[in-house]
């Protein structure tokens, strides 16, 4: 079925007008094809990296006085705590949550964090269209907490797009602004 481009509402089949905003409906005759991420200006690795690390130091200004703070409350605790309750083997640091969470906001709401904000390149759908949250929290995950794995697989898999192996999975792509 169709969609009025205007409201979104759902169209009847041969309809001229939309029946809620009263938008001319244009003929379709097939769909356009998406854009193929080659024609896109593909951000390089440089600028997505010296993105990353300025985000990495963003975040970081702000958890570090707060991981002081908890770990000069926890101290006493913690002498008492079993070896194996000091660290969790998965989460690993708890700032990687913290980086998901950042980057999961700021790209699914805005398209770019604020180290891409100052690169001037941003992450979008391969099709063009922009990230929502869910995307942009699938595509966070690999940079949060597992990002060697994740860029070593797309440097390897996915040259030609330079996607990460969590960009593919999610279908995004880096750009130029």
């Amino acid at each position: 079925m169709p969609y009025c481009r205007n409201c979104g509402k759902e169209l009847l089949e041969g309809a001229a007008y939309c029946p809620n905003c009263g938008t001319p409906v244009t003929p379709i005759a097939a769909p356009a094809p998406a854009a193929p991420a080659a024609k896109l200006p593909l951000a390089g690795w440089g600028d997505r990296f010296i993105a990353w690390l300025l985000d990495i130091i963003i975040i970081g200004a702000i958890v570090t006085p707060l991981r002081f703070f908890v770990t000069w409350m926890l101290w006493p605790w913690e002498a008492m705590m079993p070896w194996y309750m000091r660290w969790v083997p998965f989460i690993g640091d708890p700032s990687s949550i913290i980086h998901l969470i950042y980057w999961t906001f700021m790209e699914g709401f805005y398209g770019q964090s604020i180290g891409k904000m100052v690169m001037r390149i941003k992450v979008t759908r391969t099709s063009g269209q922009p990230v929502d949250v869910i995307y942009a929290a699938v595509e966070s995950i690999g940079k949060a907490f597992l990002l060697p794995i994740d860029l070593i697989i797309g440097w390897i898999l996915y040259p030609s797009k330079k996607q990460r192996l969590f960009n593919y999975i999610a279908d995004t792509i880096v750009v130029k602004i």
